[in-house]
């Protein structure tokens, strides 16, 4: 049975994508050392490809998590609408989407006043907002 997910653990690692992290770095750090050690046209080139691959790792990483960051925005804000008391509403586009993110694993009947309570207390951080939902729910799909 899978391991129920909370605050402590909710973090997702992905060992495949850092094991590949990891050895594209070392082919960087390796390709480089081989052109500076028998500079070449050769040896230029393969650290050029090296550098690309590892560029392209980061930034594919990044884009999926930009792109997933922009769901959970429209998810939030749609859940939002439908939890928040009319009055509070409007407010909605108060909260930033670090705000959003955390708040995001907060149940559906604790939304409403853990809300109001980062926005007229001004809690920012992700972690400190997630530290204060009781009820969480976990969220599997992510990248």
């Amino acid at each position: 049975m899978a391991k129920l997910q909370n605050l402590d653990n909710h973090v997702r690692i992905v060992r495949g994508y850092i094991t590949a992290l990891i050895l594209l770095l070392i082919n960087l750090i390796w390709t480089i050392a081989r052109l500076a050690a028998r500079p070449s046209w050769e040896a230029g080139e393969t650290a050029l490809l090296a550098v690309a691959l590892f560029l392209i790792a980061g930034y594919a990483r990044r884009f999926a998590l930009t792109v997933q960051d922009r769901v959970i925005r429209l998810e939030m804000r749609l859940r939002l609408q439908e939890v928040l008391p009319p009055e509070m509403r409007p407010r909605i586009a108060e909260l930033s989407l670090a705000q959003m993110i955390a708040l995001r694993f907060a149940s559906d009947a604790e939304l409403p006043a853990l809300t109001a309570k980062v926005l007229n207390e001004g809690y920012r951080s992700k972690p400190a907002i997630k530290a204060l939902i009781r009820d969480w729910q976990p969220d599997e799909l992510r990248a």
